[in-house]
C-alpha cells in the first residue's frame, strides 16, 4: 500500500469529525452556548485521535512521503470537501458560485503545494 493513503484517510476521517464539531450546532437551535461549546469539545476529541497519527505517519520524520506544510496544505483541501458536502447535506445550504470559485482556487494551491519532492528527514 502507498505510504500516503494512510495518513489521508485519516485526515479525511478527522476532518468529518471536526466539520461536525464546529458547525452542527448551528443546526441545534435549542441548545446553549455552553452545551454546543461541550458538545463540540467531545466531538473534536475524536477529531484529534486521528489527526495526530496521521501527521505523525504522514511527516518525513515518521517515514511518511508528506513535509508538515504539505501535511497542512491536504488537510486544508479535504477540509474545503467535507466542509462543502457538510454544507449541502446536514445544514441544507447551497453553495453560491463564489463559494464554488473560492473552493477551486484553493484547492488548485492544494495541488500546487502537494507536489515537488519530499524533504530528507530532520536529524
Amino acid at each position: 500500500m502507498p505510504t500516503w493513503i494512510l495518513p489521508v484517510t485519516l485526515l479525511l476521517l478527522s476532518n468529518i469529525f471536526m466539520t461536525f464539531a464546529w458547525y452542527y450546532h448551528l443546526k441545534m437551535k435549542g441548545w446553549g452556548l455552553l452545551t454546543a461549546i461541550l458538545v463540540s469539545w467531545g466531538i473534536a476529541f475524536f477529531e484529534y485521535c486521528l489527526q495526530v497519527p496521521a501527521n505523525r505517519m504522514g511527516h518525513v520524520s515518521g517515514g511518511g512521503p508528506f513535509t508538515a506544510p504539505q501535511l497542512k496544505i491536504i488537510q486544508e483541501g479535504i477540509t474545503l470537501t467535507v466542509f462543502g458536502v457538510f454544507s449541502i447535506y446536514v445544514l441544507k445550504e447551497h453553495l453560491r458560485w463564489t463559494d464554488i470559485v473560492a473552493f477551486s482556487l484553493i484547492f488548485a494551491g492544494v495541488c500546487v503545494g502537494a507536489m515537488g519532492k519530499q524533504l530528507a528527514p530532520a536529524a
